[in-house]
C-alpha cells in the first residue's frame, strides 16, 4: 500500500469504519463460507472495520485479522474484541495456516506489479483445501481516486495474474456496491483455490 493511501486511511479511519460497518455482505458470505471447513481458521486480510471478521467469529470460525493502517487496526481490535495485527500483504509469510482467506476490497490497494508475489504469499498461507475470496473494482487500470491508489481488475487480468501460481479461480462474478449512493460502482469478485500439481 502506498504512503498516500495509508495516510488516507489513518486520517479517515473512524469515518471509513463507520461507513462500512453496517453494509449487508450476506450474499458474499453465502458464496465464501460453504467452501471453508466447519469451525476452520479464517484470515480477514486488510480487514478495515473488522465487520466481516466479526461475522465469521459469530459463525464459529477461528478468526485472525490484519490491516496496514494502525488507526484502522486499533478500531478493528476494539470492534472484534481481539488483537488485530498491523501489517501488509507483502508481510504475510505464514504457511499452511488458513482454511479461508478473505480479501474484501483490500488487495485493490496493492500495486499491480506487486500482486503476483502477494498472490504467492496468499497461496502459501492457505491450507491445501482452503479457499481465497478477493474483490477488486472492475476495470483494467491503476489510478488515484480521492487520495487513494487503486488497481482495478477484470476477469482476464485476474486470470493472467494467477497464471504463475498454483491458484485458480473457481468462480468469478460481478456485483454492485452495497453502500448507499455507490450503486453505480461495479466489483469483480472471485473464489480461488489451490490447484494441486502432481
Amino acid at each position: 500500500m502506498s504512503n498516500t493511501t495509508l495516510t488516507y486511511y489513518n486520517q479517515n479511519a473512524k469515518a471509513f469504519s463507520d461507513s462500512t460497518l453496517n453494509v449487508d455482505m450476506s450474499a458474499l458470505y453465502a458464496e465464501f463460507l460453504p467452501h471453508v471447513a466447519q469451525h476452520g481458521r479464517i484470515l480477514d486480510a486488510g480487514c478495515g472495520s473488522a465487520r466481516d471478521a466479526a461475522f465469521f467469529k459469530t459463525q464459529g470460525f477461528t478468526v485472525s485479522a490484519f490491516d496496514a493502517s494502525p488507526e484502522l487496526a486499533e478500531l478493528a481490535s476494539s470492534y472484534l474484541q481481539q488483537p488485530v495485527a498491523v501489517k501488509t500483504f507483502q508481510d504475510l509469510n505464514c504457511v499452511n495456516q488458513y482454511d479461508g482467506i478473505w480479501c474484501c476490497a483490500s488487495l485493490l490497494h496493492v500495486p499491480k506489479a506487486e500482486l503476483p508475489q502477494v498472490f504467492l504469499n496468499l497461496q502459501n498461507a492457505l491450507k491445501p483445501n482452503g479457499v481465497l475470496y478477493v474483490s477488486f473494482k472492475y476495470g483494467d487500470t491503476e489510478r488515484v481516486h480521492n487520495g487513494r491508489e487503486f488497481t482495478d481488475l477484470n476477469e482476464t487480468a485476474l486470470t493472467h495474474l494467477l497464471s504463475n501460481t498454483q491458484l485458480k479461480a473457481i468462480k468469478q462474478w460481478q456485483s454492485v456496491d452495497q453502500r448507499p449512493e455507490r450503486e453505480s460502482e461495479v466489483w469483480l469478485n472471485a473464489l480461488i483455490k489451490v490447484v494441486h500439481v502432481l
